[in-house]
């Protein structure tokens, strides 16, 4: 939803519908793949203290029920593009992330640096797949933003988590790293998502969002809750917080406040 939602479209004819599809082939098909990858990690997260809680390293999922419901997942997400029209690039976004996927689970996720490259194209593919659902045209800097974004809350997990539990048995590739090493990653994707964000909020031209020259003002006041966000969370992941980033959306007060006045500015300046 998000590139559709940028683009000005996501209530133009059948985008909505169109995307809801995606998102939920993306659903099916990244639940199988995390099953696979639970199964393939299993003793690895029975020595994490968050992990361990999952549903395959706690026992509660038999192993052949998780097996059982990967396939059928993988299967169903496979065959929702066909309710669009010309799904073939649907298609080819799901079958990256997959072929994607598999090599991280099964070699990448023990190549450092790669694999942080590798879980953020996860993220960059999943934003990506609602435009390529609709054929929507994706701005330059959209790329930019969203794949260093990715890169950042990846680096900061990573980061956090060196800090946290160790380079112990849990995650064998943290052994590569040092805090030094991934405080400078997190610095560069942060200013990169940044400068990316800034270029895009005040290009005029056809692809930035300040082509709507009656919208130009909220759409560039947007940049001032992106870089707040952005010191917010490298803070958190200073204080050994960033795990989860997803937390930080579900019970940080400020974090919140930025996200609703961004989608604010958004709304108003995109769709005026």
């Amino acid at each position: 939803m998000v590139a559709p939602a940028a683009a000005g479209t996501i209530f133009h004819h059948d985008v909505a519908r169109h995307t809801a599809i995606a998102f939920l082939a993306f659903c099916f098909v990244a639940s199988a793949l995390y099953l696979l990858n639970d199964l393939r990690d299993v003793e690895a997260d029975r020595e994490h203290p968050t992990k361990r809680y999952r549903a395959i390293a706690s026992g509660q999922l038999p192993t052949p029920v998780a097996v059982s419901a990967a396939v059928v997942l993988l299967v169903a997400g496979f065959l929702l593009p066909f309710a669009i029209p010309r799904p073939q690039d649907l298609f080819m976004v799901l079958g990256l992330y997959v072929a994607i996927s598999l090599s991280y689970i099964f070699w990448l996720k023990t190549v450092a640096i790669i694999e942080l490259g590798t879980v953020a194209s996860g993220y960059f593919l999943r934003a990506y797949a609602g435009a390529a659902s609709s054929h929507i045209f994706v701005s330059t800097w959209f790329l930019v933003v969203i794949s260093f974004g990715a890169l950042f809350l990846v680096v900061g997990k990573r980061d956090s988590e060196l800090k946290t539990v160790g380079a112990g048995t849990t995650r064998k590739v943290l052994a590569e790293y040092t805090t030094n090493f991934l405080d400078s990653a997190l610095t560069l994707c942060a200013t990169v998502v940044v400068t990316g964000y800034c270029l895009w909020a005040f290009d005029t031209s056809a692809t930035g969002l300040s082509s709507n020259h009656d919208a130009v003002l909220p759409v560039r006041l947007s940049v001032v809750p992106v870089v707040f966000a952005v010191l917010f969370i490298l803070r958190s992941v200073e204080a050994g917080n960033g795990a989860a980033p997803e937390d930080l959306v579900l019970h940080d007060r400020t974090v919140q406040v930025l996200l609703v006045l961004w989608a604010a500015l958004m709304v108003f300046g995109v769709y005026q």
